[in-house]
């Protein structure tokens, strides 16, 4: 069939890597997608918030599926108008991406089914919130509503950093006044990923993300500064546990409320002493966890894609490589704030031809025949080993062929994994 991937980003990247592996995929179109993605697929100058058009050119090119990679069209009902006009999408519907279009209405999700997640308040006025501030005291985590690019979360130690955080939303800087205050709460984060027909539930393999953008989890909060797979915290019986008292209850509580989610439903999760609990839910892929998923991916994704659009998951299984999968984000300097565009990166060949090797380009772009940053985090450099170590040691030895001085990286993603690894 022809497939339609939405997005530009690494994870699509990796998703198209995936896909244009699969038996099933004829031609694959990427909207818009990058200089990366354009040298296994054909992107398109296709704006898909513009849904009219995006119905058009499914029907003009006979698609067969659309998987949708970033969150923003989903939020905005795209799936719901394909569905509309009878095309098939992979994505959940504008109702269930609440899950990540508004943190409010996944907190409200958790109290009425007993999800375990931090006691919490909602809030849409100011002084509210600051009284409520007030009366918690700190440590504690402050969110916007809605979607705000993994800008919007701040983790205040102090009470000036909180009452900052909460003038903050309420600028409208992240486009709504609507807030989350959350308890504080203490463990291990994890990522974990399960696909979903609206009934049934497929687990995933676990991740682990690196959000802070300095060594030694240090600085701002980032989109993620890189992952690996498997995440070794994640143990069976707390994959397990995660599965039926925090994923399941979820998308049973949708589909009463006559909303099935369809798509990959992916939960952040913070590992504490009373057990897993639920940080937050995204409404697609990881970025960077997809990176590492799709390199360990051993069965056909566009089965597995196919399965949760038909209602049939429960009839597919899922199998992984043993090895680990390790990725490191490269960023344009000064990132997450204002960072360097327009910079040559040279050495991308060399690097990606070296063994267990894919990079994955995020935030780039094709200039006179040469590939230039034009984003925040630009490329994807991922490795496969046996060990954590063997992937960790290929993924850096990667990034140092890459000529690039107006870049950086952190140079210790899986410290956590890599510790647990020399323990046993």
């Amino acid at each position: 069939m022809n497939i339609l991937l939405i997005g530009s980003g690494g994870r699509e990247h990796a998703l198209a890597w995936a896909i244009a592996a699969s038996p099933l995929c004829d031609r694959l179109f990427v909207a818009p997608g990058n200089p990366g993605i354009g040298q296994i697929a054909r992107n398109l100058a296709l704006n898909v918030m513009d849904h009219a058009a995006a119905i058009a050119f499914c029907r003009d090119e006979t698609i067969g599926l659309v998987v949708v990679g970033p969150e923003a069209p989903l939020v905005a009902g795209l799936a719901d108008d394909l569905a509309a006009a009878g095309i098939k999408c992979f994505g959940p519907k504008k109702f269930p991406a609440q899950l990540e279009g508004s943190k409010g209405f996944t907190k409200d999700i958790c109290a009425t089914y007993g999800i375990p997640t931090a006691a919490y308040g909602r809030f849409k006025d100011k002084a509210a919130a600051l009284a409520y501030l007030d009366r918690q005291g700190v440590p504690i985590v402050i969110k916007a509503d809605g979607l705000a690019a993994g800008k919007g979360v701040a983790v205040a130690m102090d009470m000036g950093a909180a009452r900052a955080a909460i003038e903050d939303i309420f600028s409208g800087r992240f486009g709504g006044a609507e807030c989350v205050i959350e308890d504080f709460l203490e463990g291990e984060e994890a990522s974990f990923f399960v696909l979903s027909d609206g009934r049934n539930a497929l687990p995933l393999a676990t991740a682990q993300d690196h959000k802070r953008a300095g060594d030694g989890d240090t600085g701002p909060n980032t989109g993620g500064m890189g992952a690996y797979s498997p995440a070794p915290c994640m143990t069976p019986a707390l994959c397990d546990e995660a599965l039926e008292r925090i994923v399941k209850p979820t998308i049973r509580a949708l589909r009463e409320m006559g909303h099935p989610y369809v798509g990959v439903l992916y939960a952040g999760l913070i590992l504490t002493k009373d057990g897993p609990k639920l940080i937050e839910y995204n409404c697609r892929f990881g970025d960077p966890e997809a990176q590492v998923l799709m390199m360990r991916l051993k069965d056909d994704l566009v089965t597995l894609l196919l399965a949760c659009c038909d209602g049939t998951l429960d009839k597919v299984s899922v199998r992984w490589l043993d090895d680990v999968a390790l990725t490191v984000v490269m960023c344009a300097r000064g990132y997450p704030g204002e960072v360097v565009k327009g910079a040559e990166i040279r050495g991308l060949e060399g690097a990606s031809a070296m063994e267990g090797i894919e990079i994955f380009h995020a935030g780039t772009a094709e200039k006179d025949g040469r590939i230039v940053a034009s984003g925040g985090r630009v490329l994807n450099v991922t490795a496969r080993g046996a060990t954590v170590r063997e992937a960790r040691d290929r993924a850096y030895a990667a990034v140092d062929r890459i000529d690039w001085p107006e870049g950086f990286c952190r140079r210790d993603i899986a410290w956590r994994a890599l510790a647990r690894e020399e323990r046993q």
